[in-house]
């Protein structure tokens, strides 16, 4: 029996079993939150204020996800909370689905999302240990890319497949909030399938069990000190300012875009229907995403982070200028349209390669796995407090001139930027 059996560790032929469907799983559940409600909301005549500040607020859950990060490690097993998680999960799915045809559809689709967004990201600290746990260390370098890329095609299943299926339906349904409800009983069957799938193949590593802990007071300590050690940090101010504000352009813009897609030419959006949305932003949008980001790891394994560094703070703002041009322009084809989202959606693929890099750089260290949560909290909330106001700011301007402002608002990348200070080693020949 090999050592990595002999421990519960799942085997590399094994691990094709679970890994792309745990991550495909992650993924799904993520952007039906930030970024499919969006556009469902927008349909269904949500204001553009309403629909930012609200879905925005789902961000909370990641932002303070560290806090109970060791509650999951103290309580049950990893292979237990990704098991319930989707369950909760498609059951929260199903709950939006089944509530759009009421009356105060709003507040009840959001309260079921509230419970999708906290259940989504506990899973996501379960299924991260889990995967440290349940392959050995050079299986984790070598699934590194695989998990990656099925977490991406479950965003492009997302906000791409099940907005062209709810699209698709609205033209053959009287109510559209139907169309929306079937697109989610969807999304909820294939969650609870997937919770029964991992159920039966997660493998039982010797090392996924609860964590011992003595007490609350112990849990509580143990956060202080992650917390203190990470603020204890050199240059720690300006890391976190960089990690606040290197996205404060594209966490308005992140809400704003599927809305002026959607909205009527007389109020200055583009006007088309939902599942040529699905098309463009969905599928042309998100692989343009992926390719830019094959490409930003691709180049920083080369060179390293700060060699990269200002190209990639150039190309996640600068094509934030094709919204303008949209905006302005009084005809437009559909062609244009998806040039101008590929370009945009490379570009912030490209240049989050440096944002995703920083954070594992400012991670290392003792503490690396609890320092990372930390910074991916402090990553949400910085898309989240954007995203609250960029409804309101849109509606205040319009379309043409929040565009202008998203431009203005790249700034504040490009001055915190200016702050950080990287080994100029770091990434080099990183796969």
């Amino acid at each position: 029996m090999s050592e990595s059996r002999k421990h519960g560790l799942s085997s590399r032929a094994g691990a094709w079993r679970w890994i792309p469907t745990l991550y495909f799983a992650e993924g799904l559940p993520y952007i039906l939150i930030v970024s499919v409600s969006v556009i469902m909301y927008k349909k269904l005549g949500i204001s553009n204020t309403e629909i930012a500040l609200y879905t925005s607020w789902l961000y909370l859950p990641w932002v303070i996800k560290p806090f109970w990060g060791p509650v999951v490690d103290s309580i049950k097993t990893k292979r237990f909370w990704i098991v319930l998680m989707q369950i909760l999960i498609g059951g929260g799915l199903a709950g939006v689905a089944f509530t759009l045809p009421l009356s105060s559809f709003f507040s009840y689709s959001l309260a079921f999302f509230w419970l999708i967004a906290f259940s989504s990201a506990t899973h996501d600290i379960s299924a991260d240990g889990f995967y440290m746990l349940g392959l050995s260390d050079q299986d984790q370098a070598f699934f590194v890319g695989i998990r990656s890329t099925f977490y991406r095609i479950s965003v492009l299943a997302g906000q791409g497949g099940l907005v062209i299926v709810a699209g698709n339906l609205e033209g053959k349904l009287e109510a559209i909030e139907h169309a929306w409800a079937i697109a989610f009983l969807i999304a909820a069957g294939l969650m609870i399938v997937l919770a029964a799938f991992h159920a039966w193949v997660l493998p039982k590593p010797d090392s996924d069990e609860a964590r011992a802990v003595e007490s609350f007071s112990a849990l509580v300590t143990e956060i202080r000190e992650a917390f203190t050690t990470f603020f204890q940090k050199p240059l720690i101010l300006r890391s976190v300012l960089f990690l606040l504000f290197y996205r404060f352009a594209e966490g308005q813009l992140a809400k704003i875009i599927p809305l002026f897609l959607i909205d009527e030419l007389s109020a200055g959006g583009l006007g088309l229907e939902t599942e040529v949305v699905g098309k463009v932003f969905g599928m042309v949008g998100v692989l343009a995403l992926v390719a830019g980001g094959i490409l930003g790891g691709i180049a920083a394994s080369r060179q390293g982070l700060k060699f990269w560094l200002w190209p990639m703070v150039f190309a996640i703002n600068l094509p934030n200028m094709v919204y303008i041009f949209l905006s302005f322009m009084e005809e437009v084809s559909l062609t244009t349209i998806k040039i101008a989202v590929a370009i945009e959606q490379f570009g912030y693929g490209f240049g989050f390669t440096a944002f995703m890099l920083y954070m594992i750089y400012l991670a290392d260290g003792e503490r690396k796995t609890s320092h990372f949560a930390i910074c991916t909290g402090i990553m949400a909330l910085g898309m989240m407090i954007p995203g609250m106001v960029s409804g309101m700011i849109q509606e205040a301007l319009g379309y043409q001139m929040f565009f202008v402002w998203a431009v203005i608002a790249t700034i504040p990348g490009f001055v915190v930027a200016s702050l950080i200070r990287v080994d100029p080693s770091f990434g080099k020949g990183a796969e």
